[in-house]
Parts: structure tokens; sequence; C-alpha cells
């Protein structure tokens, strides 16, 4: 299916995307989406014959476990309510411990990077079936941003990719700024990765843009397109005529003008390197991947898990660094995954930061370094408004009872007391084993 050239839907910007103009289709995220009472902006952009596709966030197809049914369901569920001809997930894990490391559920808040090992594979290969067979429509799979990398890897992300490919049939969701990410990130050269990509799979493409801090590149959908990641989208172009392109962007949202010139670049460079290509420029040449057949994953499951959740307990719970990882890169992934988590906890719960001032976003970026999220980003909040009542704070007393009474309508008639410091402390003497 021809998708054409697309935007990013967020409520944000819902009035600015429907008045630009030479918009085919967007891409809204799923778990953001109620399936009883879709947004009316989302509705009327239907009612007008533009394509809307459901893009996941929280399937963890990479993860060590089966996927879950409920959340398989809910993501068929809204591309039944959205008439989608696809949807759209990561390879990414986003979640650790549980019943096969026999520890407590571990969340991650963001999209974390499967090791591109054989093992792996399996596994994510016999996860993505499971969703195959749970979807009413096609499915395609994004390749992520990452500023770590796994030691003892075995594959390249176009090999690793490829091989997806190969034993599932999945279409692909290539990001051109992920693999500008990666570029800087971890030194792997896109060009090479879109070589060994079988780019006949490739359902659509993602065009973001991000910023360079503490000597690594960050995937922030925040800031403008960059022209690197527009030279990569024209190395894609010049292998193969994408169905379709979308510009990403999830905050700080420019006025309509700049998200249209943004638009109007990525129409221009894949113009010009259409034209290139049909000049007589040669496309390179298919490298040929390695193969391997697939072994069975139970065993691969339980190492997977373990792995994974050393990982993330490291990151999220201030737990040693697993061996072979680099330690200051592990230190600037746990550093964006606490920012990350302190900018979504003001979103979802904006009374926090209006209660707490300047002050909100030190403290709770020193919550997230010792108390991992568990239940999602409202539970986030709530737990750290908890712990901030349990220590004493906010100092001052009006700033205090208005968390209280905030921290009552969200849990309990009544403030937490001294079995509540009791009862937390001993979790997380439990996480800490």
């Amino acid at each position: 299916m021809r998708l054409g050239i697309g935007i990013g839907w967020r409520p944000e910007i819902a009035d600015a995307v429907a008045a630009l103009p030479g918009i085919d289709w967007v891409e809204a995220v799923a778990e953001n989406i109620c399936t009883g009472h879709p947004p009316e902006a989302l509705t009327r952009l239907r009612e007008r014959g533009v394509t809307v596709v459901p893009h996941g966030v929280s399937l963890g197809l990479g993860g060590a476990e089966r996927p879950d049914p409920g959340r398989l369901a809910d993501l068929a569920a809204r591309a039944a309510l959205l008439g989608a001809p696809l949807v759209t997930e990561h390879i990414a894990f986003v979640r650790g411990g549980g019943p096969l490391t026999a520890s407590p559920r571990l969340e991650a808040g963001h999209l974390l990077p499967v090791p591109r090992t054989w093992e792996a594979l399996d596994v994510l290969c016999e996860n993505v079936r499971i969703a195959q067979d749970s979807l009413p429509v096609p499915l395609a799979l994004e390749n992520i941003a990452a500023l770590i990398s796994w030691p003892g890897e075995e594959l390249t992300e176009g090999q690793f990719l490829a091989e997806l490919v190969a034993r599932t049939g999945v279409r692909l969701l290539i990001d051109v700024a992920n693999l500008h990410t990666n570029h800087v990130n971890r030194g792997e050269d896109p060009a090479t990765a879109l070589d060994e990509l079988p780019v006949e799979a490739i359902a659509y493409v993602h065009v973001a843009g991000g910023v360079q801090k503490d000597g690594v590149w960050h995937d922030t959908h925040a800031h403008p397109v960059t022209r690197p990641v527009l030279d990569i989208l024209s190395e894609l172009r010049s292998r193969v005529d994408p169905p379709g392109v979308l510009l990403e962007r999830d905050d700080a949202f420019p006025p309509a003008a700049g998200l249209a010139g943004e638009l109007d670049a990525i129409r221009t460079t894949l113009a010009a390197s259409a034209a290139s290509s049909r000049a007589g420029a040669v496309r390179p040449k298919a490298q040929e991947r390695p193969r391997r057949a697939a072994a069975p994953v139970e065993g691969a499951r339980d190492r997977c898990a373990v792995a994974q959740t050393a990982l993330l307990s490291a990151l999220v719970a201030g737990t040693p660094a697993p061996e072979g990882f680099d330690h200051r890169r592990l230190g600037v992934q746990s550093r964006a995954l606490a920012a990350k988590r302190a900018d979504v906890v003001a979103k979802v719960a904006p009374e926090l930061p209006e209660i707490l001032g300047d002050g909100y976003r030190r403290a709770f970026v020193d919550y997230a370094r010792t108390h991992p999220m568990s239940e999602g980003y409202r539970r986030d909040a709530v737990d750290f408004a908890e712990r901030l009542l349990i220590d004493g704070f906010p100092a001052d007393p009006v700033a205090r009872r208005r968390l209280t009474r905030w921290w009552q309508g969200c849990v309990d008639p009544r403030p937490p007391r001294r079995s509540v410091r009791l009862v937390r402390a001993a979790r997380a003497a439990l996480v800490g084993k």
C-alpha cells in the first residue's frame, strides 16, 4: 500500500496537522488511543480520507517473555477501530524481571536494544510470530536508537533485521534517524546497514530530529531534523522507493510553519534522490546474509531474561553493571531514563511540578536512581509523591499539605505513615537481592 508523506499525530499539534497541506497519512501512538472513543481530531482526519496507523510502544517483542495477550488484543482493537492497513511496533525490550527470573517486575519506560545474537533472534522471531497470529493486519517493526551496545554481538543490525524478515515475513519500519544515532553512538555505518537490509520489506520510513549531549546522540524527537539524517534518507531512496515517509515529533513542537518546512525538506530530499537514481546512479548490490537454522527457545528465554533483567536493574535500580558493558555509557543511559521519567510524569501528573516548583526535577531524578518503575507512569507519579511525604518533603508546609491532598485523592484518605515506610524498605531490599 502506498502511504505517501505523513506526520506523527499528537494531541498537542492536532489542529496544525489538520491544516497542513499534502498530508496523506498520520501515525498515532497506540497506547494513547482509547479503544471505545478515539480522539475527535483523528476521526475527522479519517473522514477526510487520511490513513491512520497505530504505532505501539509497549509490547516489548524483543523481551524474554512471550507477548502479553492483553496488550496484543488492545493493539488489534486499535487497528480495527482506526481501519488501519497495518500496525507497527519496535525491536526492543521494555521490561524485565517477573516469573522467568523470580524477581520483581521492572519497567524501563523506554525502548532498550536487543542483543544481536542468534539466540536473541530466535526468541524475537517466535514472539513476532505470536504477535502476527494475534493481529488482524500486517505488522511492521522498527529499528531503534541506542546509547549502549551489548557485549558479544554476533550480527550487524542489517544482518539481524534481514534474518528476522527471512524467518517471519514481517515488514520493516526503518527509522533513518535511528540509523544516524547508532552511527554516532556505536560507530555503525548507515550505508552498510542499508546494503544488508531487505529493502523490499520496508513498509515505511521514520524521519526525526535529535541532539548531541554528554558525548552521545540522543534521539529526542524534540529537535529539528538534521542534514545527516536527510542524507541517510537519500541513501535509502537511492535503493528503494519507500511506500511511506513520516516526520516524527513528540515534544517542543514548532509552529505549523516549522512542521511544514521539515516536511518540505523531506519531500525535496526524496525527489532529488529519485532524480539521481533515474539519471543512472548505480545502486549498491545487496550483501550476502549469514544464515543459521532457528533453535528451540525455552532455554534461550531464561538466559535472555537473566541478561535483560541484569541490564535493566543496573539502569533503573542502581545495581552493579553487568560484565562487558561500557560503564560510562550505562551512566549516560541511566540518567537519560531518569530524565525521561521526570518529563513523562510531569505530563501525566502536572500537579507535581506545580506543587514542587523548581525542585521537582531534581527531586524526581534523585528518586528515580533507586526506585524503578513497575506499573506505568501514573503509578510512578503516585509512588514518587508518597516517597517525598514519607521522607518529610517538601519542607514548605503549604506545599506539603497540597502534595498530601493530591496523594490522598489518588490513593488513600490517609497520608503514608511509618508502616508504609517499613513496607517500602522491605520491598527495596527484595529488589536489591
